[in-house]
C-alpha cells in the first residue's frame, strides 16, 4: 500500500506539471501572434477594418479601406477628387446634356454616369457594387431607403440657411468625406492652401477704389440678383474676397429683377451667370438702352459666365477656381 500510494503521488505531480506546461506554452505562444496581428489590422485599416461615420441619418460603418464609391453629388465629387480619390459613379446636371461637370470633367474620364441626384439609376448602381454611397440630404429624400439597401449611405449637407453666419461651412463636408478616408490633414492642406490664395486675391481687391459687386443670373425670361448670404459663392465673393454689395443686393435669397431696375444697379463689376437657355435674353439685354446706363456696363466691367459658379462654390477645387475668374475680371 505504501508503494502504491508513493506512485500515486508522484504520478499526479507529473500530470499536473506536464498540464500546466501544455497550458502556458501554448496560451503564451497564441497571445503574442493574435497581438502582432491586431497591431497589423489595426494600422492598415483601423478600428478592425472599419470606420464609424456620423451623418444627418444617424451613423453608418463603412470600410476603413473604401475602393468604390459612388457620389450623387457635384460638391462632393469635387471634395473627393481634392483629396486624390476618383469614384466609380457619379451623378450627372441634366442642364448640361447630362454628362460630367465640365470643370470636373478630365479628372472623371472613365467614370460610370448615373442619372441625376434626384433620380438617379438604382439599377446602374446595383452594377458597380460599392462599398460606400454619398448624398446630398435632397437625394436622401427620395431614394435613401433604396440606397441604403445597396451600400452603406452617408447623407451629409445642412439645412438652408442654417450657415449663413459662418462663410467656411461648406468645408464640414469635406473634413467628414476626407475622415472616411483618413485624410483629414490633406483636406485641410487643401483648404489652407486655397485660403492662402483667397487672401491674396483680397489684398488686390480691398486696394481698389470702386469695388461694387452685383452677381446676376441671366435665365431664359428674367434677370435673378444673388444675394450676399445663402450660398457658399456669394460668401466667397463678399464674405472673404471683400467684394461690396450693390444697393439692390438683398441680404440673404436672390430676387427677380426686371429690366425697369436696372438702372438703378450702381455695381462697378457684375458678374453674369447665364443659363443654357439665357442667351437670347441676354442678347436683347445687351441692346437695351437701360442696361448700358449701370455703371459696370458703360467701363466694361462684366464678366460672363455660366451656373458651374454654383457649383463651383461648394469645394476647394470649384472656388480655387472661382479665384482666378475674379483676378482676371478685376485685371
Amino acid at each position: 500500500m505504501t508503494v502504491l500510494l508513493a506512485l500515486a503521488i508522484t504520478a499526479c505531480g507529473g500530470n499536473g506539471e506536464d498540464a500546466q506546461a501544455q497550458d502556458a506554452q501554448p496560451e503564451e505562444v497564441v497571445t503574442d501572434a493574435q497581438h502582432q496581428e491586431a497591431s497589423n489590422d489595426s494600422a492598415a485599416n483601423g478600428d478592425n477594418g472599419v470606420r464609424t461615420i456620423e451623418h444627418l441619418k444617424g451613423t453608418s460603418e463603412i470600410p476603413a479601406s473604401i475602393e468604390r464609391i459612388v457620389v450623387l453629388s457635384a460638391a462632393y465629387i469635387d471634395h473627393l477628387l481634392t483629396i486624390g480619390e476618383v469614384p466609380v459613379g457619379v451623378n450627372v446636371e441634366a442642364r448640361y446634356g447630362g454628362d460630367y461637370l465640365p470643370y470636373l470633367a478630365d479628372q472623371l474620364e472613365g467614370v460610370v454616369t448615373l442619372g441625376s441626384a434626384e433620380s438617379p439609376n438604382l439599377e446602374a448602381i446595383v452594377e458597380l457594387d460599392p462599398d460606400v454611397i454619398l448624398v446630398e440630404s435632397r437625394t436622401a429624400e427620395n431614394v435613401y431607403e433604396q440606397l441604403e439597401k445597396i451600400a452603406p449611405t452617408i447623407v451629409l449637407g445642412t439645412e438652408w440657411l442654417e450657415y449663413e453666419e459662418d462663410p467656411a461651412f461648406w468645408t464640414r463636408d469635406l473634413m467628414t468625406i476626407a475622415s472616411m478616408y483618413g485624410k483629414e490633414e490633406l483636406a485641410q492642406a487643401k483648404a489652407d492652401e486655397l485660403q492662402a490664395k483667397v487672401k491674396t486675391a483680397s489684398d488686390t481687391i480691398n486696394g481698389l477704389d470702386h469695388k461694387k459687386l452685383a452677381y446676376v443670373r441671366v435665365r431664359e425670361k428674367l434677370l435673378q440678383l444673388y444675394a450676399r448670404k445663402g450660398h457658399p459663392t456669394n460668401t466667397l465673393l463678399y464674405d472673404e474676397l471683400g467684394f461690396e454689395p450693390s444697393s439692390l443686393t438683398p441680404e440673404e435669397q436672390r430676387i427677380d429683377m426686371s429690366l425697369e431696375k436696372v438702372p438703378e444697379l450702381d455695381a462697378d463689376y457684375i458678374v453674369l451667370e447665364v443659363d443654357p437657355n439665357g442667351q437670347e435674353f441676354l442678347e436683347g439685354m445687351n441692346e437695351s438702352f437701360l442696361w448700358r446706363e449701370v455703371p459696370a456696363v458703360k467701363d466694361e466691367q462684366t464678366f460672363e459666365t455660366d451656373s458651374f459658379w454654383l457649383f463651383k462654390g461648394w469645394g476647394v477645387i470649384g472656388r480655387g477656381e472661382i479665384v482666378d475668374d475674379v483676378l482676371t475680371m478685376i485685371q
